[in-house]
């Protein structure tokens, strides 16, 4: 059909200009797929995702507001919640963040980057003890990841409990030993030298390095 070849050459532009950086001209063609196809996901995701790019955060939220709108999986779906809450979260407009990651999160209640995400948005407000158990939900998920451990280091120091805090560097030298190192630096909870249980020095994380984001 007439429609679907001018849909899928729009497509394979979109794809190449992409390939060729000119992200302004594969934004126009995303833009032409949705005057074809106004629910595309594809188109919808595309655009946004170039919007990013070009900082234009605004529009990006528009198109993945209208991406959440459109039905599909609860994968899909939850998907496009995160990325919501993901650029709002960037854009400073945290309260919506946390709404699109608790969104995200009751349809796909295993997705590690909104419990992540929704605990950062937490730790903003201040909210300590909720991030806690948004924090543990990463951490449970994403046992490796040095990310929500080293938040929930922080955490556990703001809340005044640095043994906790401790605990976790502990837990993290075993499999991120820099990191463990670096939280310990920048929160002066070295062991002191010769003390018992005080870890062989390690390489200092070189500079502008951070663990986490």
């Amino acid at each position: 059909m007439p429609l679907d070849f001018h849909y899928y050459a729009l497509k394979a532009q979109a794809v190449l200009l992409l390939a060729l950086g000119r992200r302004h001209g594969a934004l126009r063609r995303f833009g032409l797929m949705l005057g074809r196809r106004p629910g595309d996901r594809y188109a919808l995701a595309s655009q946004a995702h170039v919007q990013v790019q070009l900082h234009c955060l605004d529009a990006a939220i528009a198109s993945l507001r209208q991406l959440t709108r459109v039905k599909g999986s609860a994968q899909q779906e939850a998907a496009a919640w995160f990325n919501l809450g993901y650029v709002l979260q960037q854009a400073g407009r945290h309260d919506e963040a946390g709404l699109a990651f608790r969104s995200a999160l009751a349809l796909e209640p295993a997705l590690d980057r909104a419990w992540y995400g929704l605990a950062l948005v937490l730790i903003h407000q201040r909210q300590f003890l909720e991030s806690v158990q948004a924090l543990k939900r990463n951490t449970a998920l994403q046992p490796m990841s040095p990310y929500g451990w080293y938040r929930l280091a922080q955490v556990w120091l703001a809340l005044g409990q640095p043994e906790k805090a401790r605990t976790i560097i502990a837990h993290l030298r075993r499999f991120e030993p820099r990191v463990a190192a670096q939280l310990e630096r920048e929160n002066g909870l070295e062991s002191p030298p010769g003390s018992p249980g005080s870890p062989v020095p390690l390489v200092a994380v070189s500079a502008g390095h951070h663990a986490a984001h």
